[in-house]
């Protein structure tokens, strides 16, 4: 997707939405370690529990510039129904089970945490891109110290 912010998103089944800005500026550790957030709320259930939008008028539409601002003009290409965000608790137990995801993978533990201060450094704490839709990521840091 063609986006100045660094940022992705998962639409369930596997599917995700991944910006231009995240391919061009991430390195592999960083891109696995968004990837492992996004596909951690896959595997957890977080989408397909979520309640989809689109007030019922049976337009096969993603309102995908919930969680990606900026993104809009994907949504009459896009195929399913995402939510406006996930929770506080949704988006720590993402990262936690990302951390799972980049071990078995054979990512060093310290990955998702070395991404997260990296996405700090690329997108500020201005509330754009992936911080839009995501806690604060000190707190996210402190979270993750005694997962490993």
């Amino acid at each position: 997707m063609d986006d100045p912010h660094v940022n992705a998103a998962s639409a369930g089944r596997g599917e995700f939405y991944v910006s231009t800005a995240l391919l061009q500026k991430a390195n592999d550790g960083q891109l696995a370690g968004v990837l492992a957030h996004e596909l951690a709320h896959d595997d957890l259930g977080h989408v397909a529990k979520a309640q989809p939008l689109g007030g019922g008028s049976g337009s096969d539409v993603v309102i995908l510039d919930q969680i990606m601002p900026g993104s809009g003009a994907l949504t009459p290409i896009a195929g399913s129904l995402i939510t406006p965000g996930y929770s506080r608790n949704e988006e720590y137990a993402a990262d936690r089970h990302g951390v799972d995801i980049l071990k078995r993978a054979g990512y060093p533990t310290e990955t998702m945490v070395n991404t997260l201060r990296w996405l700090t450094q690329m997108e500020g704490t201005n509330g754009g891109g992936f911080f839009a839709t995501h806690p604060a990521t000190g707190d996210r840091i402190e979270a993750l110290r005694g997962v490993q």
